[in-house]
């Protein structure tokens, strides 16, 4: 396969869109532990206890998340400024780096998502004590 500088440049709209999806995860994450900890400042519940750890794990995701799409956006800008300067097998493995970096970035966020829905089973589970309750 030929490697061209059209080939990691059509990544970029990708990566760039893929890295605003992780901030905005990051974002809600950090409203969420802030909301989390005034409630369980008011409340002293221990179902919070387990929603805060989870999202601590979360956070942890998210930034590997985000230094993994970072180093691959590097790594895609690297490899165009070696086709750019004709090194085109140090290229080709920069972008095959790049390109791995991003799966990587991919799975973390898979196993985040996975991690947010324990989180939402831990919320469920105390929505249906109080039901229960009553």
């Amino acid at each position: 396969m030929e490697l061209t500088l059209g080939t990691p440049a059509m990544l970029f709209p990708a990566i760039a869109l893929l890295l605003l999806a992780y901030t905005n995860r990051f974002l809600a994450l950090a409203s969420l532990i802030r909301n989390l900890k005034s409630q369980y400042v008011a409340n002293q519940n221990p179902n919070l206890l387990g929603q805060i750890q989870s999202i601590r794990t979360r956070i942890i995701q998210v930034r590997n998340m985000q230094a993994c799409g970072i180093m691959g956006f590097l790594l895609c800008v690297i490899s165009m400024w070696l086709l750019y300067n004709s090194q085109n097998v140090l290229a080709g493995y920069a972008f095959g780096l790049s390109l791995l970096l991003l799966m990587i970035s991919l799975l973390i966020s898979f196993r985040e998502t996975q991690i947010s829905v324990e989180a939402l089973e831990i919320e469920l589970s105390d929505l249906e004590e109080l039901v229960k309750k009553k």
